[in-house]
């Protein structure tokens, strides 16, 4: 068993030469289990309530307890090992009397013991990093805890970095709970235009939120996503949107943005229901891919009752012909790559032309994004557009703005 043992610092090295994502404490149990020699090996934390839980256990033995299991620390030969009460190093629980006075030395039962205390970057006591056997085992040397030590760091570095992951995640969860009691979203209105007569058609609603100076819209909605709370955040924009609806003069309409999952979801057809009949229009985003288009067309029918549907960013990422195709969209949103500079572009010409005439076939409204010259918006005219939107017709603003722009336009 000694020489076995041999072998494992340079395992330890070649552990550590991963990224910590890839070497998992899983991973990092398993490995020195077995040129240790021992039956079981775990990873243990120190929670509320004075309890010990275990977090990661590798073992190919049937046992009693695993991953989640609790009980009061005092119970586990951990705990006085970091008290220092026991040594990290057990050859023979009959060596040191102490041990004859826990449940656990003949429950499981204990006989050969190392363990050391995992303490974080900053000193903190977190757990315990251990590997055991049912029998006594007087091979076993100071050498081996060095071993486990080194096995240890290992194993507090993911650790760390999890914990990292997870503070994160919780500062995420909380500014997203904050914003959303508080209703603390803004929304802001870009009008869109009729590229023929330049008056304003309708407005798009676009989310706003109170840190806008260091941060954009798309920041909070990945963050969102990333944490399981996107469908949240963005119906709370599309309710914050529906309410500025009341202050739209009649004859314009509203467009509001739902990704494909939200839509799928069939809480989107639930809060529309509730709105009631309006002069709206749904763009469909994506972001990712969408997996299943069936579901998504089955969902956008109901939402249909209440809404004209608008694909955007087409001719961007995703949003390619199968979309264009399945879903059967009211409206075409053109990306901003297909119209900037469009003037100076044959190819883009031709690409939006051909857009133009597949429109038209498929009986839907093409708008043309990003316009910021007068140039851009003439070629467009030219090519048969029918809508525009962007900079070179009006900014996003406040929806009192907006409304003030609408009735002037």
């Amino acid at each position: 068993m000694s020489q076995h043992r041999t072998l494992v610092p340079a395992v330890a090295s070649k552990l550590a030469a991963e990224p910590v994502q890839t070497a998992s404490i899983d991973r990092i149990l398993r490995a020195v289990r077995e040129h240790l020699g021992t039956e079981i090996a775990f990873v243990s934390r120190y929670v509320e309530n004075n309890e010990k839980e275990l977090t990661h256990v590798d073992s190919d033995l049937d046992l009693p307890m695993g991953p989640g299991f609790r009980d009061p620390r005092e119970n586990s030969y951990c705990w006085h090992i970091a008290e220092g009460r026991l040594p990290e190093l057990i050859q023979d629980p009959a060596d040191h009397p102490f041990t004859a006075t826990m449940a656990i030395t003949d429950f499981l039962p204990v006989g050969c013991h190392l363990n050391t205390p995992l303490r974080l970057s900053d000193g903190t006591l977190y757990g315990s990093f251990c590997c055991l056997s049912r029998n006594p085992d007087r091979t076993m040397t100071e050498r081996d805890v060095g071993v486990l030590r080194a096995f240890a760091a290992l194993a507090v570095e993911q650790i760390e970095s999890n914990l990292d992951h997870d503070y994160r995640f919780q500062r995420i969860d909380k500014r997203i709970t904050k914003l959303i009691g508080d209703r603390a979203m803004q929304i802001h209105q870009q009008p869109i235009h009729s590229i023929k007569t330049g008056k304003p058609v309708g407005v798009e609603c676009l989310a706003r939120f109170p840190d806008a100076m260091m941060r954009g819209p798309d920041k909070w909605f990945e963050e969102a996503a990333e944490i399981g709370r996107g469908l949240e955040l963005e119906l709370l924009a599309v309710e914050c949107a529906l309410d500025s609806l009341k202050h739209v003069p009649s004859g314009f309409y509203v467009s509001v943005n739902a990704s494909p999952e939200t839509i799928i979801s069939g809480a989107l057809h639930q809060v529309l229901e509730r709105a009631g009949k309006k002069n709206l229009v749904v763009e469909v985003t994506e972001h990712q891919q969408v997996d299943d288009y069936p579901a998504l067309k089955k969902a956008l029918k109901p939402i249909s009752k209440y809404a004209r549907i608008a694909i955007d960013d087409v001719g961007s990422g995703y949003a390619g012909l199968r979309h264009l195709v399945d879903l059967a969209p009211d409206m075409l949103k053109l990306d901003m790559a297909l119209t900037r500079d469009i003037h100076q572009d044959l190819a883009r010409c031709a690409l939006v032309g051909a857009m133009v005439r597949f429109a038209e076939a498929i009986g839907s409204k093409l708008i043309a994004e990003g316009v910021e010259h007068a140039e851009e918006a003439e070629v467009l005219k030219k090519l048969g557009v029918e809508y525009g939107q962007g900079f070179y017709y009006a900014k996003p603003m406040p929806v009192a703005d907006a409304v003030k722009y609408l009735k002037k336009g």
